[in-house]
C-alpha cells in the first residue's frame, strides 16, 4: 500500500529502529482510515470509490468538526450524500442523510451537497431549533410568522401556500422546479375583484405586481432557513421567486380636495368618520382601522401608529384641526376601543370598507376605479406637491423614501422645472 511504503521510507530516512509489527499496522490503519480522506469535489476520484463495510460513507472534511460524506451505490451509478457534525458538548457525532442530487450533474452535485451540509451543521451548532421544528415549507412559513407577525404574509400563506402541494415539500428537498410549479399555480389563480353584499364574487386576472407581492412573504420565509443555491441550477430555489421587473406602475388616479370632499359627503354615516380619517392622514387603510383610543393623546396632539405594514410603531404630531377631529372620535371610548369602528365596535377591514366607499364613489360621480388606496395616494400627492421633504412624507406615510421617489418623484421633477423656469433671463 502507498501509505505503508511512505511510512517505511520515512522510518528508513530517519534511521529509526523498526516499530513492532502490530504498532506499525495500527499506525498505518489510523493514517488510512482516519487521516486520509478522498477529495469528493473531484468527480474522477469520487467515481472510483467503492462501497465500504457497513455502508459507511467516505468522508470529506469541510471544516473542523464538519464533514461531507458520500456513499456509492452498490447497484447503480452515483450515490447518497451525508453530513456529519461533531458536537463537543455531547462528545458525539451527529449525522444527517442529505440526498442523491439526481437532478444535478458534474461539479454542481458537490457544490449543493456542501451547501446543504454546512447549513445543517450551522443549525445543529446553534442549538438545532430549525432541525427539530422546521421540516417542511409550511413549517418555515409558520416560524416566520412567529418571528414577524404580519397579517399580509399570514393571508398569503393561508390562501396560496398551506393548501398547496408546496406546503408539504421538505426544506432539504426543496428545488427550483417545486417553486416554479407553485409560481405557475399562483399566476393562474384569479384575484378577487369584489364581493357584493349578496355574496357574489367577481374575479380578475392576477397582475404581475400582485404576483410579486404574493411571492414576497414566501421568499422571506425561505430565505431565513435556506442558503442560496448555485445560480442556474435546480438547487437555486431562489431564482423561481425572482420578481417581475417594472411590474409596479405609477399610480395615476388622483382625487383633488374638492373630489375628496364630495366623497366624504356621499359616504354613509357608519363609514363617514373612517373615510374622513383617510382623507386627513397619509395612512394605509389597515393602519387607520387598527388605531385605538389609547393611541391618541389629546394633550400633546400626538398619534401612535402601532399597526402597519413594516410593524415598526411610529408617532406623528397632528395639527389642531385634525387633532380636534380625533378628539371627537375617541370621546367616551375606552383606550382599548377602536377609534373608527363598525356597528358592534368591530374594526374596519378590507371587505367591510370597500362597499361603502364604492357606493360613495358612484354617488359622487367619481372615477369608478377609485378606492381607499386612491385616497391615500391623493393625500401623499398633495403633501409632495406642497413641497414637504420626501423624507418627512415617507415617515408620515410609513414607507420608504425609495417608494415615495418611485411613485411620486415625477411630481418633484415638475416642481423643479417650474423653479428652474424662474431663472430664465
Amino acid at each position: 500500500m502507498k501509505i505503508e511504503k511512505a511510512i517505511k521510507t520515512r522510518l528508513d530516512a530517519r534511521r529509526c529502529s523498526p516499530l513492532p509489527a502490530y504498532l506499525f499496522h495500527v499506525f498505518s490503519w489510523i493514517l488510512r482510515y482516519r487521516w486520509w480522506m478522498p477529495d469528493l469535489s473531484r468527480i474522477g476520484e469520487r467515481e472510483k470509490l467503492k462501497p465500504r463495510a457497513g455502508d459507511e460513507p467516505h468522508w470529506h472534511r469541510l471544516r473542523q468538526g464538519v464533514y461531507l460524506g458520500y456513499r456509492p451505490s452498490r447497484k447503480t451509478a452515483g450515490g447518497t450524500w451525508f453530513a456529519r457534525f461533531y458536537d463537543a458538548d455531547t462528545n458525539r457525532n451527529k449525522r444527517k442523510r442529505l440526498d442523491d442530487y439526481g437532478t444535478l450533474s458534474g461539479h454542481d452535485v458537490f457544490k449543493q451537497a456542501k451547501i446543504d451540509a454546512e447549513a445543517w451543521a450551522a443549525t445543529v451548532e446553534s442549538g438545532g431549533e430549525l432541525a427539530r421544528d422546521m421540516v417542511t415549507v409550511k413549517d418555515a412559513c409558520e416560524a416566520y410568522l412567529k418571528e414577524k407577525p404580519n397579517s399580509i404574509a399570514e393571508g398569503v400563506f393561508r390562501r396560496h401556500v398551506y393548501d398547496d402541494p408546496i406546503a408539504k415539500v421538505k426544506l432539504d428537498k426543496l428545488r427550483n422546479h417545486h417553486l416554479r410549479s407553485w409560481r405557475a399555480r399562483l399566476e393562474k389563480a384569479p384575484a378577487m375583484l369584489s364581493r357584493s353584499k349578496s355574496g357574489e364574487k367577481r374575479w380578475k386576472d392576477r397582475a404581475k405586481s400582485t404576483v410579486n407581492r404574493d411571492m414576497s412573504p414566501l421568499r422571506a420565509a425561505l430565505g431565513r432557513v435556506l442558503t442560496l443555491g448555485p445560480p442556474n441550477t435546480d438547487a437555486a430555489w431562489q431564482e423561481a421567486l425572482t420578481p417581475y421587473k417594472g411590474a409596479d406602475k405609477l399610480r395615476g388616479l388622483y382625487l383633488d380636495k374638492a373630489e375628496r370632499k364630495r366623497l366624504i359627503d356621499a359616504t354613509g354615516d357608519e363609514a363617514k368618520p373612517f373615510v374622513k380619517g383617510l382623507c386627513m392622514l397619509p395612512l394605509r387603510p389597515g393602519a387607520l382601522a387598527k388605531l385605538t383610543g389609547g393611541d391618541f393623546d389629546e394633550r400633546t396632539r400626538s398619534l401612535i401608529i402601532g399597526y402597519d405594514k413594516n410593524d415598526n410603531p411610529r408617532q406623528i404630531s397632528l395639527p389642531p384641526i385634525i387633532a380636534g377631529f380625533f378628539a371627537e372620535q375617541v370621546k367616551n371610548k375606552r383606550p382599548t376601543a377602536y377609534i373608527f369602528s363598525q356597528p358592534g365596535n368591530e374594526p374596519w377591514h378590507k371587505d367591510a370598507w370597500k362597499h361603502p366607499i364604492k357606493e360613495a364613489v358612484v354617488a359622487a360621480g367619481l372615477p369608478g376605479a377609485a378606492s381607499a388606496y386612491t385616497i391615500r395616494h391623493s393625500v401623499i400627492t398633495d403633501l409632495v406637491r406642497a413641497r414637504l421633504p420626501i423624507l418627512t412624507v415617507a415617515q408620515l406615510a410609513g414607507t420608504g423614501v425609495t417608494m415615495i421617489e418611485k411613485h411620486y418623484g415625477h411630481l418633484v421633477r415638475d416642481d423643479a422645472e417650474d423653479a428652474l423656469a424662474t431663472l430664465a433671463l
